[in-house]
């Protein structure tokens, strides 16, 4: 059973933590980021900063990852009650493991931002360039585990795609060298970065996914199921603040921005403050959200999403949205919209 390899020490923190007023006002709640601390990051320590995380009685905590799959084993262990993470990863997780007490209960990028960026001067600016060409990609990378379904829906011949397994440290800096021609990545991660490497933005092609037939969801609020089932109001005043923190991002991205310097002083107010806005722009603030609040979905879409996946991954059981996305920890609707 998966469920063996939940810590004792987080069982006895769902334990202390219960549901009574009393135990609510002294929960600490650690949150697993997939990145690190960088502008679309920002909103959750502006909900901190901003007192929306208390004003449920929280102590939230939030932890850097190391990409987009970082979270879900951390979460589904219980070392973490709360994560932030790729809901396709977590689908293919979830196959994998299905005893795992993990789930999607909160979508954040509603259009995902996985990309193929390149550069205009080494021939890329659409799919089709990227073939006999050198593609860097990061095996644990969020978007190019996503990349087969992109290759399809566009009709590319892979075989003719020499791809380069790269780290993330070295990602850009191989792309601003010209030592390959593109790589897999977040739009608003890559481009920025290789901005601050000094290559300009009219030099960069970005190839966003979700603009190329792929119908895929992106980040999510994830949560411990086993958690979840003990502390439900826990879940719904964190994903509340969760909302506020977003709202005010988007009211005000320089204040949120300030609240990630005070944690990551060594970054670029201004480029961050940019990729929180990249973020806000392209993959949160979409009509979807604006019409429905942040944190739902469309059933039709993530059934064809599903198939999507289908079609480059090998489901070991039939998928069902169920075992993936719960909404039923949303706030109402009126705490979700965003303007």
């Amino acid at each position: 059973m998966f469920n063996r390899f939940i810590s004792a020490a987080f069982a006895a923190s769902v334990a202390i933590a219960g549901t009574s007023g009393a135990a609510l006002a002294e929960t600490d709640v650690p949150f697993a980021l997939d990145w690190k601390f960088e502008g679309p990051s920002a909103p959750y320590f502006h909900a901190i900063d901003a007192g929306l995380f208390a004003d449920a009685d929280l102590n939230v905590s939030i932890s850097e990852g190391k990409g987009s799959l970082d979270a879900i084993p951390k979460v589904a262990t219980g070392a973490y009650p709360f994560g932030f993470a790729d809901i396709n990863s977590l689908m293919r997780f979830l196959d994998q493991n299905p005893e795992a007490p993990v789930k999607a209960v909160m979508m954040i990028y509603d259009k995902p931002p996985f990309a193929v960026v390149g550069r205009k001067s080494l021939g890329i600016e659409t799919p089709k360039d990227l073939e006999g060409k050198v593609l860097g990609a990061p095996p644990p990378d969020g978007a190019w585990a996503q990349f087969p379904i992109f290759a399809a829906e566009n009709g590319l011949d892979t075989g003719a795609i020499t791809v380069e397994p790269v780290g993330f440290p070295t990602r850009e800096p191989m792309l601003a060298e010209g030592k390959v021609a593109s790589v897999t990545g977040f739009s608003f991660s890559s481009t920025l970065n290789l901005k601050r490497l000094g290559v300009p933005m009219e030099d960069q092609s970005v190839l966003l996914m979700a603009d190329y037939g792929v119908a895929l969801y992106g980040n999510a609020i994830i949560v411990n199921t086993d958690y979840a089932a003990e502390n439900p109001e826990v879940v719904t005043g964190f994903l509340t603040a969760i909302a506020a923190g977003w709202k005010g991002a988007i009211a005000d991205p320089a204040t949120a921005v300030e609240a990630l310097m005070k944690r990551n002083p060594a970054a670029d107010a201004d480029l961050e403050t940019e990729r929180l806005q990249m973020a806000i722009d392209a993959n949160v603030l979409t009509d979807f959200v604006k019409e429905n609040g942040i944190g739902g979905i469309d059933e039709a879409r993530m059934t064809t999403a599903i198939e999507q996946t289908k079609s480059v991954y090998e489901f070991t059981t039939e998928p069902e949205m169920s075992k993936y996305f719960d909404g039923s920890y949303l706030p109402a609707a009126d705490l979700r919209m965003l303007q």
